[in-house]
């Protein structure tokens, strides 16, 4: 199974360790800085928010929130009250 550009920004963003097959072309793990979103979170985030996911890829405060939420209690909690927020008015 192979990871796209996407997948490996994130796991290295959780700290995950990618390995490869010995036989399997290595392809060098993004590194911009920029966090990006996991799909799978963006889209429970969106739900949260009561917003389509790409409307909220166009919040980049929250969209960037993605990478830091698992294992983060402490920036779950402060991102409920935005997407609450969000839910009340999408214009905020």
């Amino acid at each position: 199974m192979g990871w796209d550009g996407l997948q490996r920004a994130v796991l290295a963003e959780l700290g995950h360790v990618l390995y490869r097959l010995s036989d399997a072309p290595s392809a060098p793990v993004a590194s911009s800085g920029e966090v990006a979103p996991d799909a799978s979170m963006l889209a429970r985030l969106a739900r949260a928010a009561g917003m389509a996911p790409e409307a909220l890829l166009a919040r980049p405060d929250i969209a960037a929130q993605c990478g830091r939420l698992r294992g983060d209690a402490a920036a779950k909690r402060a991102l409920w009250p935005r997407l609450r927020a969000l839910r009340r008015d999408p214009s905020a």
